[in-house]
């Protein structure tokens, strides 16, 4: 699972790459410890438009589905199993239609010896931005009127997978990584074969983490009041 991740540049620097066409209004400044409804950019391909047009968005991190009554049911929809995604209702439609890259610096898992959790942060060793691939989805508020614009509500999850080699060995799930020019496929919500694009991120997945570094680091990452750069400075293990 991916609990606790990195954003330590602004959005526009992180995802160039993945050439934007629109940045929104209000991105999130960089955090060294998101924790699952804090909020962060997220990049996206509207369908609204002909050819879709690539949106860098700020968004809550925690799957909140059209159909929920409350917003308090992404908390525990951060993470998705890409194996799932299609027998879970609450994922099966964004799988289809609305699919996201979200950008990262790295993220921490907890390795558990003899009973004791020591975080680490895992990160791509050339120091280049990890692309994680997600669902999103936008929830409407009953409670607020329709002209307050903060009645929409942008959420939306990490995919994750079997962990391989060396992150297996320390949880035995992984995020699901996407490479930048895979973004693009992933990305593209008028693909016709869902399953196949599914399917073909999860098996270049182990490649990705092949090239990723992780180290020891602080446990004062598992309190949320932190965030600073020092969370990813390594210590003795």
């Amino acid at each position: 699972m991916c609990g606790r991740f990195v954003v330590a540049s602004a959005g526009s620097e992180l995802v160039g790459i993945l050439r934007v066409d629109v940045e929104g209004d209000d991105l999130p400044a960089p955090s060294y410890n998101v924790s699952p409804t804090d909020r962060v950019a997220i990049v996206l391909d509207s369908a609204k438009t002909e050819p879709p047009t690539r949106r860098l968005e700020s968004a809550r991190w925690g799957l909140i589905p059209g159909w929920a009554k409350d917003p308090k049911i992404g908390v525990r929809a951060f993470n998705a199993r890409s194996e799932e995604l299609e027998d879970k209702p609450m994922f099966r439609t964004a799988l289809e239609k609305r699919r996201a890259v979200v950008p990262s610096t790295g993220y921490y898992e907890w390795k558990t010896v003899d009973g004791e959790k020591t975080p680490h942060f895992i990160h791509p060793a050339d120091g280049s931005p990890l692309f994680m691939a997600g669902l999103y989805e936008w929830w409407k508020n009953p409670a607020l009127p329709d002209d307050d614009p903060a009645r929409w509500v942008l959420s939306f999850t990490i995919l994750t997978r079997d962990a391989i080699g060396h992150l297996g060995s320390i949880h035995d799930r992984m995020p699901l990584f996407l490479d930048a020019d895979y973004a693009d496929a992933w990305l593209d919500p008028t693909v016709d074969n869902v399953r196949d694009v599914l399917d073909a991120a999860i098996d270049a997945a182990p490649a990705l983490a092949e090239t990723l570094d992780d180290h020891v680091v602080s446990k004062a990452v598992g309190n949320v009041r932190n965030n600073g750069p020092e969370l990813i400075e390594p210590v003795e293990g």
